[in-house]
């Protein structure tokens, strides 16, 4: 009876054991799934993840044509909804030829019209739309024409947006074209009195009659002498 006892048990050790060898350490758990992160980028995504529609569009805010130290230039400041780009990429459009193109550009700033030309100094020695020639002298005409009198320009952030803008005109402080070749002085005058709210108009016509009446009266006076002095 002993015997089969013992034979029981060794039987049921050796079961357990060979159970054993083939049970995992320890059990494995499946990783959890990361959490989506959905990017609000409305001009690549345009509805969100419930099917509502998002908003991608660029406002050009500022848009200035300015001289500054004789060089024409184009002020600038857009601002984009919808997506993540802190670039702008500012495309002059040429209806007939090659576009000009500024990559990679902040969301505001200021940018050189296409053909203006800088000496080390900063300063203006070229002109859009003019040509020097060997003497010196300058003649209308290049290949950056179509820059003037107005150009559409291309603003693009994805989304983008296009503009037309006149070229900056001269003024007595600062040229956009060759020097003397459009004079604003004798314009100072009337733009001052404009500016100033002055009204040179009725001034100039109580000037004239006065000089009128004045006129009248030496007339008179010198009639009645001539009289006087025949009677």
């Amino acid at each position: 009876m002993a015997r089969l006892i013992r034979g029981a048990l060794v039987a049921i050790f050796a079961v357990l054991v060979g159970l054993g060898g083939t049970m995992p350490a320890h059990a494995a758990v499946a990783p959890s799934p990361s959490p989506t992160v959905e990017l609000n980028d409305a001009c690549v995504n345009p509805t969100d993840s419930y099917g509502v529609k998002r908003v991608c569009q660029l406002d050009v805010q500022v848009l200035a044509p300015v001289c500054d130290n004789e060089v024409p230039k184009l002020r600038y400041k857009v601002v984009a909804t919808g997506t993540p780009n802190t670039k702008v990429t500012i495309t002059w459009i040429n209806p007939s030829g090659p576009d000009v193109v500024y990559a990679d550009l902040p969301l505001e700033g200021t940018v050189n019209w296409p053909g203006a030309v800088q000496d080390s100094s900063g300063r203006g020695i070229d002109w859009p739309g003019w040509t020097q020639k060997s003497d010196g002298s300058w003649v209308e005409g290049d290949e950056f024409d179509w820059v003037r009198p107005s150009v559409n320009v291309l603003f693009q952030v994805n989304p983008e947006a296009t503009v037309s803008v006149g070229y900056p005109p001269s003024s007595p402080s600062c040229n956009t074209n060759p020097p003397g070749e459009e004079v604003l002085a004798s314009n100072t005058t009337t733009a001052v009195l404009s500016a100033t709210g002055s009204d040179a108009g009725p001034l100039a016509a109580l000037g004239a009659g006065l000089v009128v009446i004045g006129a009248l009266a030496v007339a008179l006076v010198a009639i009645a002498r001539r009289r006087r002095a025949t009677s």
